[in-house]
């Protein structure tokens, strides 16, 4: 339990082993999941609860700032279960407190507590709610992350509690931004924290911003990582996103092309394709990669940044080789739907790989081209030449 102010405390328990979030984050400096108590004059507040598995952590800090007094309301600024995954055992202790959240964020509700008959309380864009001498009001802002996600302000002391936006799964034992003593480490994290949750998501990013610019914001109270209290914090954080989440047109097209290879056919015909491509578009970025020479995260940048890719599609087994599957599965893909992209290689028995790919790229909506270049086994001089066309002509469709 930190005290922030007067009336307002930080209940957040910290997890500085986790080392991976929700399955495919990494979290190499670990995570908080913050909560905070507000004490109004008549009534009280909880914004957030904790994971489940931090429930007796949690009471014991909750206890420790109301000495007694009860809880009238659970803000709910989102419901994911790092957020919410104390909300069934808190009804147990205070069963007649009001949570507050969100229209999507009550439907949700039902189903993550199990519980029909829930005390939920509604709340829209510009909504207040007094707590005798503190008043919320809440700011909408569908998904940043979900679609059930807002921000709560507390007008008499300039808190902005905005949910998972402006913060970052870094853990440090001592909280506040003032006193974060790897700085190059949090930003590290706050950068990682912003691709994975908020990139697909950057128009949604500048709205919510615009909705708070004009806030005399003396502290950002996020749901993960350090409470932000000074200026230079707080205005680095909110650079940081409206940078990040600015519209980025690539100067030059680029057009990646991703490929397996056992024994060296399906990179003759990368090399083919590619210069194809740059026979149509001599200014294009086009560069092939092949999937085991490169980390994932860098294939993942140029997949989702790139106006066009090409699959390379190695058959072992009569599917596609794991290194495709990796690789696609760390497509961006509320931001891939409509992306061009086609597929070749050389096969041997059968290859079912293209077929298998193929199906992947269109569950992603992506725009594949009609055609398929294939080669069975060694790619001849003629083979090659026509790659080159295909390559042609998969340029000319952008």
């Amino acid at each position: 339990m930190k005290q922030l102010s007067k009336s307002v405390y930080y209940t957040g328990t910290l997890n500085p082993n986790m080392r991976v979030f929700d399955v495919i984050m990494r979290t190499e400096y670990g995570t908080s999941y913050n909560s905070y108590i507000i004490k109004g004059a008549s009534q009280t507040a909880l914004i957030e609860t904790s994971h489940a598995s931090f429930w007796d952590t949690f009471k014991e800090d909750i206890d420790s700032v109301l000495n007694g007094r009860g809880i009238d309301f659970l803000i709910l600024n989102h419901t994911e279960p790092d957020h919410s995954g104390c909300v069934a055992r808190l009804l147990q202790e205070y069963p007649n407190l009001t949570i507050v959240c969100s229209q999507p964020a009550a439907l949700y509700l039902k189903n993550i507590t199990n519980i029909e008959n829930l005390k939920i309380q509604i709340v829209r864009d510009g909504d207040t709610l007094c707590l005798g001498d503190k008043t919320l009001r809440f700011i909408n802002a569908p998904f940043l992350h979900w679609p059930d996600s807002m921000f709560t302000w507390l007008e008499e002391d300039n808190f902005l509690f905005s949910c998972d936006f402006l913060g970052c799964h870094f853990c440090e034992p001592e909280v506040f931004d003032t006193r974060i003593h790897y700085p190059e480490k949090y930003q590290d994290a706050l950068k990682y924290y912003y691709d994975c949750i908020f990139g697909p998501f950057p128009t949604f990013v500048q709205k919510g911003l615009e909705k708070i610019k004009d806030l005399p914001i003396r502290m950002i109270c996020p749901s993960h990582g350090p409470i932000l209290t000074s200026r230079e914090y707080i205005a680095n954080a909110m650079w940081a996103y409206k940078t990040w989440s600015a519209s980025k047109a690539n100067e030059r097209k680029l057009i990646p092309l991703f490929y397996c290879t056992a024994y060296g056919n399906t990179a003759k015909l990368a090399e083919a394709i590619r210069k194809g491509i740059l026979r149509t578009l001599p200014n294009a970025e086009v560069n092939a990669y092949n999937l085991i020479e490169h980390t994932q995260d860098e294939l993942a940048a140029l997949l989702n940044s790139s106006d066009a890719f090409l699959i390379g599609a190695l058959t072992i087994n009569r599917d596609a080789v794991p290194p495709i599957w990796q690789l696609l599965s760390h497509v961006d893909a509320i931001n891939i739907a409509k992306r061009p992209a086609a597929l070749f290689g050389s096969y041997g028995w059968s290859g079912e790989g293209f077929a298998n790919t193929a199906e992947r790229l269109k569950g992603l909506k992506c725009k594949l081209f009609d055609e398929q270049f294939k080669v069975n086994f060694v790619p001849s001089e003629a083979d090659l030449a026509a790659a080159e066309q295909f390559g042609a002509e998969f340029a000319k469709s952008l």
